[in-house]
């Protein structure tokens, strides 16, 4: 087969927080290692990373510690996350606030005596965002970019994965099958490690956070490799998209949790404030349960003009709102609303996604050679994911794979690829090429409204099984269709077939997840079975693609630390 290859000791699969902290981290351990980032857009300008606003948790402040981050974090995911694994995230993230300050140059901002300023985030019992304004992301890949520049990091910008490409005897991992987006043509990257850190992205929502190039690749990826993801039904909805109406992409964007935690108000269409009649905590409560109440305001009939709540900044002076959140206020003015003096309307948007592969503290995954970080993977939020937490993830867990695979190429070589697999793959990624364009778009609209209306907000057994059915068939359709004879170079139309292919295999397998789970917990709400079941017999779901589709077992929770009931925080 005459393809192009490329070989290299550590291959980076994104460039969000996770990859480059992990480029930066693999480069410290062994400066002489070849380490390559590939990137579906332009480094530093792409991903999730860049887009965070409201900040990074982290105990830092007197009063707080990390066993009291701990309790929040198990608590916030309602028992269901790798005990290991969220202990890792709280201890490590007081480490590394501290390399991107004083190692990195990020400017966060500060309290008048001259302390790191944390702001208040919804389901925590401490005040404990570190942020910059509210554009905290920008401000981070900023500097994480500028240090990967200057330290002559090898990059493939624009370039996509495809396929995780198994050694010639299976045993491990030997490479990636990508897409030069720039010529239309495919290269096999042979790596010794990969790391899988694209980002989730739960773009087959109607309304969502992400970009629209965001189409769980990493995820897609590992499934068809024959890996396991665990939680995948737990998609958490940020409660306050911004709601421009139809025909904007400015719909569904994130107006961040720090509005709430400042004081924020909801209003219903009959602008009357609401949250008291679901919980104590009011706009504090968690993301889930404020999601949850304000599609229940919806549901009743108290829906917007444009069918969303109303959230209400001016009670707490235009002026301080102005100063506080610079962003938010700029981002609803080019879209002619005023946030600091007037109500602006805002519907639950799908955001981050809990679930993911399965892997280990030390960022190892069941397949040898490949390792996971950031929203990639799955296990450390549990059911419900605290604001601040996921920055904090990538950051933390990103590291620790630069770490360890830097560790980990110095007794490997490359394998030879199984070049069956690269073959059937690129085989399949051409063949809408060779089929009649068809109208791929209707294709998206009706998968966005599928996941919208039947594996949402609220679940019933009855439309998950619907769910089933339309994504069965818009897989089928998908494929039956092409994109015709067009140039391969920068094809928008060719990315959004692929892009559709992985987003409706992930959406399958959070519908099976979400069947199997039969009770509530966290982001994952069953109209049919509302209660949160046994603590105690806590389960996760466990998604594995075969032959036959998808296999779903579920799987206890292991109390490594702490069991329901009990608590690490010492009185004093």
């Amino acid at each position: 087969m005459n393809i192009a290859t490329l070989e290299t000791d550590i291959l980076i699969l994104g460039s969000g927080g996770a990859g480059l902290f992990a480029a930066l981290h693999a480069h410290q351990t062994n400066p002489n290692l070849h380490i390559t980032i590939a990137v579906k857009g332009l480094l530093g300008k792409c991903g999730c990373t860049r887009m965070v606003q409201g900040g990074y948790n982290v105990a830092l402040a007197e009063g707080d510690s990390v066993e009291r981050h701990f309790m929040d974090t198990i608590e916030g995911g309602k028992w269901l996350s790798d005990q290991e694994l969220a202990w890792t995230l709280v201890n490590k993230a007081v480490e590394r606030i501290h390399e991107l300050e004083n190692e990195l140059g990020c400017f966060f901002d500060r309290n008048p005596d001259g302390t790191v300023h944390q702001k208040a985030f919804a389901g925590q019992t401490f005040d404990r965002t570190v942020h910059k304004g509210d554009l905290t992301g920008i401000e981070i890949i900023s500097r994480l970019a500028e240090q990967v520049w200057a330290r002559g990091i090898h990059r493939l910008e624009e370039h996509r994965a495809l396929e995780l490409i198994h050694s010639a005897d299976g045993k491990s991992l030997a490479g990636v099958l990508m897409l030069n987006m720039q010529t239309g043509e495919f290269t096999l990257v042979r790596a010794k490690a990969v790391l899988l850190a694209t980002g989730g992205g739960p773009t087959m929502y109607k309304y969502h956070t992400p970009s629209g190039d965001k189409s769980c690749d990493g995820l897609a990826m590992a499934l068809r490799a024959g890996l396991t993801l665990r939680d995948m039904e737990m998609v958490q909805f940020h409660p306050t998209g911004l709601l421009a109406g139809p025909g904007t992409r400015m719909t569904g964007t994130v107006l961040e949790e720090g509005l709430r935690g400042a004081g924020g108000y909801l209003l219903n269409g009959n602008q009357e404030r609401f949250m008291g009649n679901y919980d104590p905590r009011n706009e504090r409560a968690t993301r889930d349960i404020v999601s949850r109440s304000i599609n229940s305001e919806i549901r009743a009939g108290r829906a917007t003009p444009n069918g969303g709540v109303y959230i209400q900044m001016s009670h707490l002076g235009p002026d301080n709102v102005r100063k506080q959140f610079k962003g938010m206020v700029e981002r609803c003015a080019d879209s002619g609303f005023d946030l600091a003096g007037d109500l602006v309307e805002v519907v639950p948007t799908a955001h981050y996604m809990m679930g993911g592969l399965i892997f280990k503290a030390d960022c190892s995954t069941e397949l040898p050679g490949l390792f996971a970080a950031g929203e990639d993977t799955g296990g450390v939020h549990g059911a419900n994911r605290l604001g601040g937490n996921g920055v904090a993830n990538s950051t933390v867990f990103g590291g620790i794979a630069g770490e360890e695979m830097a560790k980990w190429v110095t007794s490997q070589n490359l394998q030879e690829c199984n070049m069956d697999e690269v073959r059937t793959s690129i085989k399949a990624h051409e063949a809408p090429l060779e089929r009649p364009a068809g109208d791929i778009e209707l294709i998206r609209d009706a998968l966005a409204e599928c996941m919208w209306d039947d594996v949402g907000i609220s679940r019933t057994k009855e439309s998950l099984l619907r769910a089933r059915t339309k994504l069965d068939q818009l897989g089928r359709q998908l494929h039956e269709i092409g994109v015709g004879d067009i140039q391969r170079q920068y094809s928008i139309t060719w990315q959004d077939w692929m892009n559709l292919n992985n987003l409706i295999l992930v959406s399958k397998s959070v519908t099976e997840a979400a069947l199997s789970r039969e009770n509530s917990r966290g982001a994952h709400y069953r109209d049919d079975f509302p209660q949160p079941g046994s603590l105690e017999d806590s389960y996760f779901t466990a998604v594995q693609l075969g032959k036959d589709g998808l296999d779903i077992k579920n799987r206890p929770v292991q109390f490594t630390m702490i069991k329901p009931g009990e608590t690490i925080l010492v009185e004093v």
